[in-house]
């Protein structure tokens, strides 16, 4: 898609608007967007390296794949999950544990550039572990 630059003051209210007539896909990139710039304007002395890892550990697992799985956990605990649900619970449950690690794998690079252990990286960023269900 082609883009211009124009000047412009929109309020919150009128980037929202904006934002609510994106695909999904398009959101979670401008998300991740977001965030990156979050991070640059938090720590103005973050190299690239720093930032791209914080990327990588505040983006979310999709959130139909996060909707879905949370269903699917419910019924299981409900016990009324199909045996076609339960496999697509067991390859749901491995695409979120995957993710899972990875987020766990970028954390140890950037406690590790850091100095500084993952628990204490963990506190400083407010993250708390996950809680497999």
């Amino acid at each position: 898609m082609a883009s211009v630059r124009i000047a412009a003051q929109l309020s919150k209210e009128e980037i929202l608007k904006a934002v609510q007539q994106l695909s999904v896909p398009e959101l979670e990139q401008l998300i991740q967007e977001i965030i990156t710039v979050k991070a640059q304007r938090q720590h103005p002395s973050l190299s690239k390296y720093e930032t791209e890892l914080l990327g990588k550990i505040n983006q979310d697992i999709a959130g139909d794949i996060q909707q879905r799985y949370q269903v699917l956990i419910s019924k299981r605990r409900n016990e009324t999950l199909t045996e076609d649900e339960y496999q697509e619970l067991l390859h749901l449950t491995e695409q979120v544990e995957s993710h899972q690690a990875h987020r766990l794998e970028y954390l140890a690079q950037l406690a590790q550039l850091r100095q500084t252990s993952l628990t204490n990286l963990m506190t400083q960023l407010g993250i708390q572990p996950a809680i497999n269900v």
